[in-house]
């Protein structure tokens, strides 16, 4: 089963709140200080343009000043807080414990089962290079990662590397059930761009990546399935 979150901070004593990071108010104010002076150079030859122009001019350097934008509040982000996604997974295979946590382990392998993951390339025994595939082929994003919690045969965990496209990190616990096979629980977590305009991105993208590891994860446990049934070597 998997469960998604969208962690943010509430409202406070219902007054506006800042919600704008300062690299995005100082954007918002030079923004609208190049509209106003354009509105005010341009009033007499271009009347109605103008008063657009300074109408939109005031507003971004009010935005600005105030750090507080309303549209920004209507799609919920109401902090400079980062905003956090996290996804998580848990699911049963039919293989020992340490048979699941090898395969794994070998990151190369992920692809394999993965199918938003065009290429994991290994670059040295805890950094490797992602390679993402997004949905209907429109693009692809890559970053490189490294392996920040490592317990042979209980867990692994990573983080990306800093200046990564998508902030990401997660963890993935395996545990033994009762009948000799594998618990596993996964958890995914990422950070949207920067601002609101990454918010309202966050809540396109979550049930994507919902969809992608819902999707990886029944493929992972019908590729083991296979692969034990059919003879096919599986790298560890």
């Amino acid at each position: 089963m998997t469960t998604t979150a969208l962690q943010r901070v509430p409202r406070h004593n219902g007054s506006a709140v800042v919600n704008l990071n300062w690299p995005e108010r100082y954007i918002s104010i030079a923004a609208g200080v190049k509209l106003s002076f354009s509105g005010i150079r341009n009033i007499f030859k271009s009347p109605f343009s103008s008063i657009l122009k300074l109408g939109a001019g005031g507003y971004l350097v009010n935005r600005g000043i105030s750090g507080h934008c309303d549209l920004y509040s209507r799609a919920g982000k109401l902090s400079t807080a980062p905003v956090n996604i996290n996804i998580r997974s848990s699911f049963t295979i039919d293989k020992p414990r340490m048979e699941v946590y090898s395969f794994w382990r070998k990151l190369d392998n992920l692809p394999l089962f993965m199918n938003h993951l065009e290429d994991v390339q290994i670059i040295d025994d805890t950094r490797s290079h992602w390679v993402l595939k997004l949905p209907t082929g429109v693009a692809k994003v890559s970053w490189d990662a490294e392996i920040v919690h490592d317990e042979p045969g209980y867990m692994i965990g990573w983080s990306s590397l800093p200046d990564s496209i998508i902030d990401n990190a997660g963890k993935v616990r395996f545990r033994d059930t009762a009948d000799g096979g594998t618990l596993v629980d996964v958890v995914i977590t990422y950070q949207p761009p920067a601002g609101g305009l990454g918010y309202s991105l966050a809540h396109v993208l979550n049930p994507v990546f919902k969809k992608l590891v819902d999707d990886d994860v029944q493929n992972f446990k019908q590729y083991m399935d296979i692969a034990e049934k059919e003879g096919v070597i599986i790298v560890l």
